[in-house]
């Protein structure tokens, strides 16, 4: 993990005229970006949560706001489909747009030679590991896969806690069930269920035996583990003559809470076992899989296997989020009202610099990158 930073709720649309501007400001940056390093460390940026957003602070957005992530997933969806020379392409969105992404794989330009079947997976696999493997109290709203000419792929996706009102970004760099993120950007959360941590490898090898015994016995199992819940002694427990099977600490997990076996749990629990996953990406992509089954699996895992899903959040320590805060200005006037004439200069200086670049004249933008050496200068000027 990289970092976190609090994201709430914002009211409000940006202007379209500031909208326009901040596909210019993007464009152009993007350009530059390709231009020095390749598309692939473009991806490389985005999957950092800080970099993403230092990115929107450029262009003009909060760095606070829960809109950060889908107003500039957005921007950059449009700018990449506009321009497939970048060799960047981003496809799904917020709401019903993040269902697209099976449709848009199809209309790739033909210099991305990627397998639409890939892609699809690993945008699948993303979505199944933030809404049941990790359980943080976050309903996903939004889900972007981003791609590059190469084969690179990332999801960066956020979800909401209804609750408190507070987001958090997801972003995924690897296509695997166990420590797939390269950051998590949010409020920290309790309690939490978190089977993508290695330390509940053994748990998630545990739910794939459990499903191989078939769904009658998950069932009878889920019945022995909600007895247990409720303090009604089993019989192994009366001839011990103890309590053990009260575990009043345990309640205090997540998982632990008596699960009823409905209709739809039980078939979800036939699909899987006609699926028969053998490993844990087989199982995130099995049929009927969602956040109650692995609910379901990890109370039996711990209360009949002694085997617990591990409960600790994926978070690291923030950083500093107002980097870059001040360098056009913010929609909501932070730290000052957005300044239409400096992004137009902005901009007219970096699409300069891009084609003096493709005529072999790269002296202009290696100019601009040595800024960034002269804003370290004055970091340690003022320390």
């Amino acid at each position: 993990m990289v970092g976190i930073a609090d994201l709430p709720l914002h009211k409000g649309k940006v202007p379209p005229w500031m909208l326009k501007l901040m596909e210019k400001m993007s464009e152009s940056i993007l350009k530059v970006l390709v231009e020095m390093y390749g598309p692939d460390a473009v991806l490389k940026g985005l999957s950092d949560p800080f970099w993403f957003q230092a990115f929107n602070n450029v262009i003009g957005m909060d760095w606070d706001s829960s809109g950060s992530t889908t107003v500039l997933t957005g921007i950059l969806k449009t700018v990449t489909w506009r321009n497939p020379e970048l060799g960047i392409i981003v496809l799904g969105g917020k709401g019903e747009k993040a269902k697209e992404v099976p449709e848009e794989v199809k209309r790739i330009p033909n210099i991305f030679k990627i397998d639409p079947e890939k892609i699809v997976k690993y945008s699948k696999l993303a979505a199944r590991v933030d809404t049941s493997f990790l359980q943080d109290g976050y309903e996903l709203y939004h889900h972007s896969v981003i791609i590059s000419e190469s084969g690179k792929i990332i999801v960066i996706q956020q979800g909401m806690n209804l609750h408190n009102k507070l987001a958090r970004r997801y972003h995924i760099d690897r296509f695997s069930v166990e420590e797939p993120h390269s950051a998590i950007a949010g409020f920290t959360s309790n309690p939490i269920l978190n089977a993508t941590l290695a330390e509940s490898r053994e748990a998630r090898k545990t739910y794939i035996d459990i499903i191989s015994d078939g769904p009658k016995k998950i069932i009878k199992m889920l019945a022995e583990t909600n007895r247990i819940l409720k303090g009604i002694p089993t019989l192994e427990s009366f001839l011990k003559n103890n309590d053990e099977n009260k575990l009043p600490k345990r309640q205090q997990k997540p998982y632990y809470k008596p699960i009823q076996p409905s209709p739809q749990l039980r078939k979800a629990l036939e699909d899987l076992s006609n699926f028969s996953p053998s490993n844990d990406i087989e199982l995130c992509l099995a049929p009927g899989l969602g956040p109650k089954v692995i609910r379901a699996l990890a109370l039996i895992a711990d209360l009949i296997y002694n085997i617990p899903t591990s409960t600790k959040d994926s978070l690291t320590h923030p950083l500093d989020p107002f980097a870059y805060a001040y360098a056009v200005g913010g929609k909501d006037r932070v730290p000052y009202p957005y300044n239409r004439k400096t992004v137009e200069k902005v901009v007219l200086t970096l699409e300069e610099a891009v084609e003096l670049a493709k005529l072999g004249k790269k002296e202009k933008l290696r100019v601009i990158l040595r800024l960034r050496r002269l804003l370290d200068r004055i970091r340690y000027l003022d320390s």
